[in-house]
């Protein structure tokens, strides 16, 4: 286990584990069934990616909206006076051409060989109005780096609003290695053949492993739980 500690001065934030809020930005609770329409936490791939992180939440109880008109930047809120705390009032700006800033004033301390990547919440992808703010990745080193000042966000096209508004998440950040110790190589013949009859089997089992959790979307896509079985199994919990 990694431990994670935290040290911020916005209690609004509110880190935590990410959650699938079903309902809200993981979907509507509608039952994997035919005519039902696809939902976000349908998917087990999806739920374990976006619950991976840790989630942040917009601390401010003024709304602000992001756009771009003409090619600028544009930040639009009613932010009142300055509290005179010392920190960047307002703790958004504009920063180059096509981006902005959040002052965060938030510390995570990993230890080694570990670090904090920032990462867009995952109800980016969810949202159909895509009205949800774009964090760009960056990845912070934390164990000389004692505070993540600022992250940065993408604005949206020409046209598009972003919306920041008081408890919804805004931005995921992971713990992660800090090398990317990868080496790509050819995978061996042995284990390419291993695999290969490993998928074939799975596939000719489909019918049996997906056993009464077939069904059909309202749009006609064909779903069934052989992933979820087979990740069930996997981790010995009864199918």
């Amino acid at each position: 286990m990694t431990t994670v500690r935290l040290r911020f001065f916005e209690p609004g934030l509110a880190p935590r584990r990410t959650k699938l809020e079903v309902p809200g930005w993981g979907g509507e609770p509608q039952p994997r069934r035919d005519g039902a329409h696809e939902q976000p936490w349908h998917c087990m791939p999806f739920i374990e990616g976006a619950q991976y992180g840790i989630e942040l939440f917009y601390p401010y109880d003024n709304e602000l909206r992001v756009g771009r008109r003409d090619g600028v930047v544009t930040l639009e809120s009613d932010w009142g006076p300055d509290p005179c705390t010392g920190i960047n009032w307002p703790p958004f700006r504009p920063f180059g051409e096509g981006y902005y800033t959040h002052q965060l004033l938030l510390d995570m301390a990993v230890d080694e060989p570990m670090a904090v990547r920032v990462e867009p919440h995952p109800r980016y992808y969810t949202s159909g109005a895509d009205d949800v703010p774009l964090a760009v990745p960056a990845l912070l080193r934390t164990q000389w780096w004692p505070m993540i000042s600022f992250v940065v966000f993408k604005a949206p096209p020409e046209g598009g609003t972003h919306v920041f508004r008081r408890g919804e998440p805004f931005i995921q950040l992971t713990v992660v290695p800090a090398e990317p110790d990868l080496d790509l190589q050819p995978m061996a013949p042995e284990e390419a053949e291993a695999r290969e009859l490993r998928s074939r089997r799975i596939h000719a089992s489909r019918e049996t492993l997906g056993q009464e959790t077939r069904w059909t979307s309202s749009t006609d896509t064909v779903f069934d739980g052989t992933y979820r079985n087979l990740l069930r199994a996997a981790r010995g919990k009864p199918v």
